[in-house]
């Protein structure tokens, strides 16, 4: 279950957060501010979106340039550098 908070918040912070929140391309400042928690509170525990993007970038470029191997081969080139 959800629940519903009121948050009030100085002009100044607020027009920022929004223009933050287009930028990183959030719908609503609600789904930025909802992320921001989680990455305050759980970052040891999951992966973050700023790494989800990063990850989903690596893949794209795997797959366009077909770079699959088997496990092994890929953690001995990442061992390498």
């Amino acid at each position: 279950m959800n629940t519903q908070i009121n948050l009030r918040l100085p002009e100044q912070l607020l027009t920022k957060a929004q223009l933050e929140a287009r930028k990183k391309g959030f719908a609503t400042l609600q789904e930025f501010i909802k992320e921001i928690l989680r990455q305050f509170l759980f970052e040891d525990q999951g992966v973050t979106k700023k790494e989800l993007n990063l990850i989903k970038a690596i893949y794209k470029v795997s797959e366009d340039k077909n770079l699959y191997g088997t496990e092994k081969q890929l953690f001995d080139k990442l061992n390498k550098k």
